[in-house]
């Protein structure tokens, strides 16, 4: 039986075709997909500014959750088990192939779209708190506090005892009221000064996915002793020229930094540059977060749920900024997926 697939023809081209279900590979099983997430990273795969990408046509979708429907020769995974994957690209279909090895296992009770916007954005948000290594008590700021990372980064920063300053434009303020941040409008309000009322002293890390022009402010937002992570480039998706220009900009920045930190020009402050890896450690950070949301200690805000077919608009509804949270995709009729029966 054939299924829908989501495909990038060309710069800003998103098609949707029928395609034949995948065989299981040795060691691995298909995933009848249940939901699949809707990140900043597909919205750079369509203009094609994503780090080494793919060349066009290709199926996006970075991660998803889905039933397994087949198993191949020597998988020891199972028919009728619920599974997490982060492929990177080919989520964005009703049926995808996957290893064995990439596969963390779902809790039945746990609603497959709060699932999916653990499996990228979760992991990412949970692995930046461990680079930072900021300590009860202390302060970070989150910038972009509204999107898919940053709603989960100042929960679990907020269950771990830390104080969150946050970005975000007004609209999306009442979505945020209850996840424990002190809120800035970016937009309305000027963030470096606001900040610097909240904390005189500086905050003890920034998170930041803007990109080379807003991280000399942000290192000045620093306390003695304080981390300031670089984790993408959102302001420069309009810009022409390679994709890597602007990734090339943060690199030369944060290395001046560190080398400063070294001479002793720093005030102990340090710099991270951050990307997520499909690997073990980010396996074991996904089963610890799905328990914690099965267990009602976390709640992913989901922005919208929207059939697979709708791939284009969701798209332009992430770019938009309307919404706050994660935007998920939902194969077949477009019903909201719940969990497992």
């Amino acid at each position: 039986m054939s299924g829908s697939e989501v495909v990038l023809t060309g710069l800003g081209e998103v098609t949707v075709r029928r395609a034949q279900p995948p065989e299981a590979p040795p060691r691995g099983v298909v995933v009848r997909t249940e939901a699949a997430g809707v990140a900043f990273a597909e919205v750079q795969m369509r203009r094609g500014r994503y780090p080494a990408q793919p060349a066009f046509p290709f199926v996006p979708g970075y991660d998803l959750v889905g039933e397994i429907v087949a198993a191949g020769p020597g998988s020891t995974w199972k028919t009728g088990q619920r599974v997490a994957a982060m492929p990177r690209t080919g989520a964005w279909a009703e049926h995808v192939a996957l290893h064995d090895r990439d596969l963390v296992e779902v809790p039945d009770s746990v609603d497959a779209a709060e699932a999916v916007s653990l499996v990228l954005n979760g992991v990412t948000a949970r692995q930046l708190l461990r680079a930072a290594n900021v300590r009860t008590g202390h302060s970070i700021l989150v910038h972009g506090i509204g999107g898919g990372v940053g709603a989960l980064l100042a929960q679990l920063a907020v269950a771990d005892g830390i104080r969150v300053i946050g970005t975000a434009s007004g609209h999306r303020h009442a979505d945020l009221a209850d996840i424990g941040a002190e809120l800035i409008d970016h937009r309305a309000q000027d963030v470096a000064a606001e900040v610097t009322e909240l904390a005189p002293g500086g905050v003890d890390a920034v998170f930041d996915p803007l990109g080379p022009s807003s991280l000399p402010t942000s290192w000045r937002l620093l306390a003695p002793g304080g981390t300031l992570v670089s984790y993408g480039s959102s302001t420069t998706l309009h810009e022409s020229g390679p994709w890597w220009r602007p990734y090339l900009g943060i690199a030369r920045q944060l290395a001046n930094w560190e080398v400063r930190r070294l001479l002793g020009r720093t005030g102990g402050r340090r710099t991270r540059l951050y990307y997520v890896r499909a690997d073990q450690r980010s396996r074991a950070d996904l089963s610890a977060l799905l328990r914690m949301v099965a267990s009602g200690r976390l709640r992913p805000l989901i922005a919208a749920r929207m059939p697979l077919e709708e791939a284009e608009r969701a798209l332009d509804l992430h770019l938009s900024g309307k919404k706050t949270g994660r935007i998920v995709l939902i194969p077949g009729s477009g019903q909201a997926a719940g969990p497992k029966c």
